[in-house]
């Protein structure tokens, strides 16, 4: 995984490193799938079972969450490294102004158990996506619109809400698509992916961004674009998602999230 993130961090410099990391960290992942499958051949336990990829509602569930997580770290580190290498604006000041979405996404998850009882984990997460994109196209419209930093405030506010609305149908659709005895897996699998989107999130929209920053407004508004661009990924995964309500009492870690905090 280092491997294929640092990869990603090279493309803006060395192609040919980038290439050359990214066919290392795939051969790396390769041989361990490999490594593990020949242990469950062998009677042996693997350190992570291959029958978690058979779940077809889980993979779909993985893949939104990894770029929930894309999302978050990405326009936080957008947004910030933009208000104070181009707006000039200290880190106390672009602190202040991270308090909507901060806001959005403490509002939301407050919410999230109890609408996690009442509509489909699928619905929530198809609605967060919305909302998350919505935010991201008012931090582009605005950002050549108003010179003012309080212009990013409403864009914030959203992209928190809708991040907030789908953190937790989306652990709960994953983690409730297997039995008891395999929730540590499966718990330990779910955190390496948003784990992995964190990373994501701050190597391709860091890599565009500091590309070209003196450039002013370009490199920002290529790497929201970037993110819109994988934020509707995530919507089209989150549509093919199974309709399939979280029974009640297993709505999963709302508080248990301690990176949902941008700023």
């Amino acid at each position: 995984m280092f491997c294929v993130v640092f990869g990603i961090l090279q493309a803006d410099n060395d192609p040919a490193l980038m290439a050359l990391f990214l066919v290392v960290g795939a051969a790396f992942l390769a041989a361990f799938f490999l490594h593990i499958r020949a242990r469950e051949r062998h009677g042996s336990e693997p350190l992570l079972s291959t029958g978690l990829f058979r779940n077809r509602a889980s993979n779909l569930g993985l893949s939104p969450r990894n770029i929930q997580w894309l999302l978050l770290m990405g326009v936080s580190f957008t947004v910030a490294v933009f208000l104070q290498t181009v707006r000039g604006y200290n880190a106390i000041q672009t602190g202040v102004i991270f308090t909507a979405a901060t806001v959005g996404v403490l509002v939301s998850s407050l919410a999230a158990e109890r609408l996690a009882k009442r509509r489909a984990q699928k619905s929530l997460i198809i609605v967060g996506f919305v909302v998350t994109i919505a935010g991201i196209a008012l931090l582009l419209a605005l950002v050549g619109a108003a010179s003012r930093v309080v212009a990013f405030a409403p864009g914030l506010l959203l992209i928190g809400l809708g991040l907030g609305v789908m953190l937790t149908p989306s652990v709960n659709l994953v983690q409730s698509s297997f039995p008891e005895q395999l929730q540590g897996e499966i718990s330990g699998l779910s955190r390496s992916v948003s784990n992995l989107g964190s990373s994501f999130g701050t190597a391709i929209a860091g890599t565009i961004l500091v590309s070209d920053l003196a450039s002013g407004n370009t490199s920002y508004v290529l790497a929201m674009v970037a993110l819109a661009v994988l934020a509707l990924i995530g919507l089209a995964a989150a549509v093919r998602l199974p309709h399939v309500p979280v029974p009640q009492g297993t709505a999963a870690e709302p508080v248990a999230e301690p990176a949902a905090r941008p700023g």
